[in-house]
């Protein structure tokens, strides 16, 4: 009997100290899906402001004539039957997903876009994967033009690089034979005319910018029509300061003639570094890091991005390795190997 007393004792005493014993999870503070949802409204603004979100999912529903503004990195998004809506949705580090949404905007900033049973939508997107759309027709996709002080450290945490957009790399499920279900927007528009800027007390000390100049996420032209038959590669080598510099050189390109035709942030291999150099010179760097790419269009690129990238490095101190085509035969080529492997890269 004693032995028994004993044993049950301690099983008592083992059991209260698990019961007194605290866990990580414990202290998490429970969150309100109402914080996280935005539904049923009609003729109104609403959103909410960084540092609001933090990384958790949102929904957006049944909305009539709203502006909505959600400025902070999210996981997921759903946005379903949004009718002459004006929607902003902060860097979202997995999928945004439009569900039965008819004559809105949107911009949008995140690793994968989905659209399904949509119409007469316009859409300018940051999007790292292949946008893709099921039935849906009348959508016209723009590349994303936005700035807020947060929104750069939002990208980061969010896990997008600003320089894998795919706006215009469209992928449509339901196809109909004559018939196009998607096109871009008109080159040079402005794009506060499609999306209002919040007026509302609630985001009036946000300093908000549309003007492709400031946008945290560079402006490229995509799969329209080139100006010239020059194109130019330019690629930044990883050393700290990679992103820094391809920023200063794009702000110094977009005073000369010449378009910034698409970009890429990507691990190159040295295999692919060699088909892409025609050397195994650059074999070293490329283990620094990822390598950005960026590729030009215009009479003289070659010419203002071999200039601009000494001026770069004279008026900055910023002497991290970058090539840049030397002529535009080899830049032709040079620019579809760099590309379609770092399209096949991403795809995988």
């Amino acid at each position: 009997m004693g032995c028994l007393q004993s044993k049950s004792r301690q099983a008592s005493k083992e059991k209260e100290n698990d019961t007194n014993k605290s866990y990580s999870w414990d202290n998490k503070k429970k969150l309100n899906p109402k914080d996280f949802t935005i539904e049923n409204l009609k003729d109104e603004t609403a959103g909410r402001l960084p540092g609001t979100v933090n990384g958790e999912q949102f929904i957006i529903q049944n909305c009539m004539n709203c502006n909505i503004y959600i400025f902070d990195h999210i996981s997921t998004v759903t946005v379903d039957d949004c009718i002459n809506c004006n929607i902003f949705v902060g860097p979202s580090r997995g999928s945004v997903f439009l569900r039965g949404c008819e004559g809105s905007k949107f911009m949008i900033a995140c690793q994968q876009f989905r659209a399904r049973d949509c119409k007469k939508l316009n859409l300018f997107l940051c999007c790292s994967t292949q946008p893709s759309i099921e039935s849906c027709t009348g959508m016209k996709f723009g590349c994303f033009s936005y700035f807020y002080e947060e929104l750069e450290e939002q990208f980061k945490k969010a896990g997008i690089s600003i320089f894998n957009n795919n706006w215009n790399n469209v992928h449509d499920f339901t196809p109909v034979a004559g018939e196009q279900n998607w096109t871009l927007v008109p080159q040079n528009i402005k794009v506060e005319e499609f999306l209002p800027l919040p007026t509302t007390n609630e985001f009036s000390h946000m300093k908000i910018s549309m003007e492709p100049s400031s946008s945290v996420v560079p402006t490229t032209l995509g799969i329209r029509s080139k100006m010239s038959k020059q194109s130019c590669l330019v690629v930044f080598f990883s050393d700290g300061q990679a992103q820094q510099r391809a920023l200063s050189f794009i702000k110094k390109l977009e005073l000369t003639n010449n378009v910034l035709i698409r970009t890429k942030q990507v691990q190159l291999e040295k295999n692919d570094a060699e088909r892409v150099f025609g050397s195994s010179s650059y074999n070293s760097v490329i283990s620094r890091g990822h390598v950005i790419a960026l590729e030009y269009n215009g009479d003289e690129s070659i010419t203002a991005c071999q200039d601009t990238a000494k001026a770069i490095s004279t008026e900055t101190g910023l002497t991290g390795l970058v090539y840049v085509s030397t002529c535009p035969d080899a830049a032709a080529q040079q620019i579809e190997n760099f590309f379609n492997f770092a399209d096949m890269h991403m795809s995988v």
